[in-house]
């Protein structure tokens, strides 16, 4: 089953959707918004279905993959929850040591998207680990509405806290060659900021999809390789840059920065309409090129 076309749908209910999945509308309204667009024409079904996720489309790499080994891991986080899970994701025919990557998930829990996302480094030869922010309150749901719910909850210094002691528990996995990258996306692309800017040695090599940057009084910390992906149409996050920019350059953090022509919030996650398969492709691949250069 394919998604509706993006072109398709008016850009103000990607706005909406945008909005909507980011705490600043609550989905009876979103809903009635949607309704506007059907009274002139749109189908609701086509509507939703282009917007709100359809996971079945996001499974790149089957959890069933010969080349791959999937369990979950534990670690603790005194500081933050006291114990974290997360999606370890193994090379199945390659030993250690290997390059890890912390995989970090939007602001819903780990959602079989970001699940995949995992699977997908560790088919690129790379030891994966995506952990839940929602672990403390029993893991993602199965729907990103109650996900969203769960994680806004939370003491958002502690989920903080938990990526920590995740990166940490990972960059020193008896697997590990010692050198960690991060991926994350929106709030996940913040969590990579944030780990960067946090502690100096933490991080050799982070890529924030569409995230906002850490406090500025953080920033002269960043000592991390930084590819930052961007989407054109994402004005929420992208104003944002030139000050976190202007902080790069002042620093002297080795940075990159992709802006997406075209694209929007999202534009990696291929399980809703927002999803741009050119783009998401080549942000990949130079994510992928990005980490085997800065981690092997």
């Amino acid at each position: 089953m394919s998604q509706p076309k993006r072109d398709d749908i008016p850009q103000e209910a990607f706005d909406w959707y945008d909005e909507y999945a980011h705490g600043g509308m609550d989905r009876r309204t979103f809903m009635k918004k949607l309704g506007t667009l059907v009274a002139v024409g749109y189908s609701m079904s086509v509507l939703t279905s282009a917007l709100l996720p359809n996971y079945a489309l996001a499974e790149q790499v089957s959890f069933n993959d010969a080349d791959i080994k999937a369990t979950y891991e534990t670690f603790d986080s005194p500081q933050g929850h006291g114990k974290g899970q997360g999606y370890f994701v193994v090379p199945a025919n390659k030993t250690g040591p290997l390059p890890v990557v912390l995989v970090i998930h939007e602001n819903r829990g780990l959602n079989p998207y970001v699940k995949d996302v995992a699977r997908r480094l560790a088919k690129a030869g790379f030891i994966a680990f995506a952990p839940d922010a929602l672990y403390p309150l029993g893991g993602y749901p199965g729907n990103d509405d109650e996900g969203r719910a769960m994680q806004r909850s939370m003491d958002r210094d502690k989920i903080q806290q938990d990526f920590i002691a995740a990166a940490k528990f990972l960059k020193s996995h008896e697997n590990s060659n010692g050198k960690l990258g991060a991926v994350g996306f929106c709030f996940g692309g913040y969590i990579v900021n944030y780990l960067a800017a946090v502690e100096s040695d933490l991080l050799t090599a982070g890529v924030p999809f569409y995230g906002t940057p850490a406090k500025k009084e953080l920033r002269e910390n960043i000592k991390a390789s930084l590819m930052v992906q961007l989407g054109e149409e994402d004005e929420r996050v992208n104003k944002s840059w030139p000050d976190y920019e202007a902080d790069l350059k002042r620093y002297k953090v080795p940075y990159q920065m992709h802006m997406y022509k075209g694209a929007k919030h999202g534009f990696h996650n291929d399980s809703t309409g927002r999803y741009d398969e050119a783009n998401a492709k080549l942000s990949w691949d130079r994510t992928i090129s990005f980490f085997t250069e800065k981690l092997s």
